[in-house]
């Protein structure tokens, strides 16, 4: 689908909202590294499971905000007083289940006894046996990586990383690329970091 902004071709769900194409064009689908960085895409998918991800997009400015721009270190020092400013604050989801597991996941990346990321890119698959979704049909909502992400994640203590979730955080992340044939960012010309 296109835009009427650019005429570009892009992923289908990418062209609903103003948010969907920015966050598409510039983010989606580029390898991203660094502790902090895969925190907060870890929590956000997290907070995002059973929302609008163009929910969680509009809200991330709040969301680094009430979390600390996503320090694990701070994040995991996190106690009833800021669980108690986490319900009250209007501008994040504020579901509890949700909190908690940020506090814990936070906790549980200090924990870790491998960087965050390197943990996380060890489950990303070959891209030489990746196949590229030729539609938004074929996209698949989980993969063997992401439920060996899942398990590994839940048995280091990591909360609200399921199978799903893990996949939707190896698309925004990198670790596949699921750009639909006919996206512009599926061309091998398109713009990489």
């Amino acid at each position: 689908m296109t835009t009427p902004a650019d005429e570009r071709l892009r992923c289908g769900w990418a062209t609903s909202a103003p948010e969907y194409v920015a966050y598409h064009d510039d983010e989606w689908g580029r390898p991203l590294r660094g502790e902090v960085a895969l925190f907060e895409r870890l929590t956000l998918e997290g907070f995002q499971s059973g929302l609008s991800w163009l929910v969680i997009l509009r809200k991330r400015p709040a969301f680094r905000e009430a979390f600390a721009g996503f320090d694990p270190e701070v994040v995991a020092k996190f106690d009833d007083a800021d669980r108690a400013r986490l319900l009250a604050d209007a501008g994040i989801v504020r579901n509890r289940l949700k909190i908690d597991a940020a506090i814990d996941n936070a906790r549980a990346v200090l924990e870790l006894d491998t960087p965050l990321d390197e943990l996380l890119w060890s489950f990303a698959p070959d891209p030489a046996v990746h196949v590229r979704p030729a539609t938004l049909a074929e996209v698949p909502a989980t993969s063997e990586e992401s439920k060996a992400m899942a398990k590994e994640l839940k048995r280091r203590g990591f909360r609200f990383v399921g199978p799903t979730t893990c996949y939707a955080l190896m698309q925004a992340t990198g670790l596949v690329d699921d750009h639909v044939a006919d996206c512009w960012r599926a061309s091998p010309d398109a713009p990489r970091p």
